[in-house]
């Protein structure tokens, strides 16, 4: 039993050591599109072959890795708004935009988890994502609806665009090697010079300061 419970731990901090690796590489690469399971098991310390004991594929290790992002977000969002009220949609825009922008990893992850992660993994795996996700953005939801002087309902809103908007933003501003050589050939396609923060935060604030001055008393204003 004691064997058990020593192997249990081992486990655990196995897997958290191969996420911060992977987490470390999309980092020092420019983005998760370059992390292979060959190079994450070697700064994890761990045989080429040991990670399929942890995850059963790459793609599986990543939507761990963007699992995690969303618990990551909402505490930070519940630290931003810890003991404050009566925030105003720009300031309610502003943390919701800050605490993205200190997550570029989760950014750049809500990207691939759309377009390919929750897909290549099993039904069961992709029901523990999306019960546990969820789960997050409900919390961030009320926290935010708690601080603010926006609805829920407005709040909602804010939520998915600051999640469409800031995985955008990202892939756009971390362009490949080849497009960033491109851009520095036509300087003209002034997208490239996207910057993510302020991109982002304007965005959000315009689109919150929007949601409330056009809301009717039907919305619950």
């Amino acid at each position: 039993m004691h064997q058990r419970a020593r192997s249990a731990k081992d486990k655990t901090r196995r897997s958290e050591d191969l996420l911060k690796a992977a987490e470390a590489l999309a980092l020092d690469l420019g983005g998760v599109r370059y992390v292979t399971l060959a190079p994450v098991t070697e700064r994890a310390g761990l045989h080429r072959t040991g990670v399929r004991r942890y995850f059963a594929s790459k793609e599986e290790l990543l939507l761990e890795l963007a699992e995690r992002g969303w618990g990551q977000w909402r505490d930070a969002i519940n630290d931003a708004v810890a003991g404050r009220s009566g925030l105003g949609p720009a300031q309610t825009a502003e943390v919701a935009s800050e605490t993205l922008v200190a997550l570029p990893v989760f950014c750049d992850l809500l990207t691939h988890v759309a377009l390919h992660l929750e897909g290549d993994v099993d039904i069961e795996r992709a029901r523990r994502y999306k019960t546990n996700a969820f789960a997050a953005h409900d919390e961030i939801a009320t926290a935010l609806d708690r601080a603010s002087s926006m609805t829920l309902e407005q709040i909602s809103d804010l939520l998915a665009a600051a999640i469409t908007l800031a995985s955008g933003f990202w892939q756009v501003s971390h362009p490949t090697p080849t497009l960033a050589a491109l851009y520095e050939q036509e300087p003209h396609w002034g997208h490239v010079a996207l910057d993510f923060a302020p991109r982002l935060n304007r965005a959000l604030k315009a689109l919150a300061i929007g949601l409330t001055e056009t809301a009717t008393p039907d919305d619950g204003t």
